[in-house]
């Protein structure tokens, strides 16, 4: 697997072009992003009326997709990789190169907006949930997840996961993370009542997925036999939390 700390810099995003093969294997560099993804998309109710429109924040190579079949909703998805664009039109969604902080669509064009393992990636994350807000109608539905601006969340998912052979090193920039209180105060003053729950891997799950990916550490490009770890609910938000609220009017 490619290091993606090697020689950009941390949360280059860069980094997702020297990682595009790895997005569809699900015990590849971005498998976590399958689990994560599957428990989003649990977030996410069948559409209410036709032509429903979901929109994808951060989408990269349409992870998200798979776990939205038969939900009823047109899938659009905004990234500004394209190598991943690519990949996630291949796999049904309407790609759009665009930021996501000045996304190219309407105001209130959307059902549902899914911000997924973005807002950690994001320079001015409070410019993405404004943007996440602008894109709802009234009584649309938004859905994310994201790391906690807290030290244990540093010392997790930068300090200790990037010293295993699955995660690429670089991948964030803990100066990015984001507080949850910060967060659902800034949902709230654009008229999201965001409301949190922490998440993490299950833990027999995670323990037997990590074993059985470093026995095939020597050769990356096996799959690793055996069922996937779930994302499963926590009390604490201090890591790794979900999102979930309806904007008003």
């Amino acid at each position: 697997m490619p290091d993606a700390g090697r020689t950009l810099p941390r949360n280059d995003p860069r980094q997702y072009d020297d990682l595009a093969g790895e997005w569809w294997r699900p015990d590849g560099a971005f498998a976590m992003l399958h689990w994560l993804a599957e428990a989003r998309a649990a977030l996410v109710p069948p559409a209410s009326r036709p032509d429903a429109l979901l929109v994808d924040l951060g989408c990269g190579a349409g992870l998200l997709a798979p776990h939205l079949a038969g939900k009823g909703y047109r899938h659009v998805g905004v990234d500004l990789t394209r190598s991943a664009l690519a990949q996630a039109a291949a796999h049904g969604v309407a790609a759009v190169n665009g930021d996501a902080t000045a996304v190219p669509l309407a105001d209130g064009c959307a059902d549902v907006v899914a911000a997924g393992e973005l807002l950690e990636h994001v320079p001015d994350w409070r410019r993405a949930v404004a943007e996440a807000c602008r894109l709802l109608r009234p009584g649309g539905l938004l859905v994310l997840d994201t790391l906690n601006d807290t030290a244990l969340s540093r010392l997790l998912a930068v300090r200790i996961a990037e010293r295993l052979p699955t995660v690429p090193k670089g991948i964030h920039d803990p100066r990015l993370f984001v507080d949850a209180r910060a967060l659902v105060a800034e949902c709230a003053r654009h008229g999201v009542g965001l409301r949190l729950r922490g998440i993490r891997p299950g833990v027999p799950g995670l323990l037997g997925w990590l074993a059985r990916r470093m026995r095939g550490a020597d050769r990356p490009e096996a799959t690793v036999a055996g069922p996937a770890p779930r994302i499963v609910p926590t009390w604490s938000t201090a890591v790794l939390y979900q999102g979930r609220g309806t904007r008003s009017g």
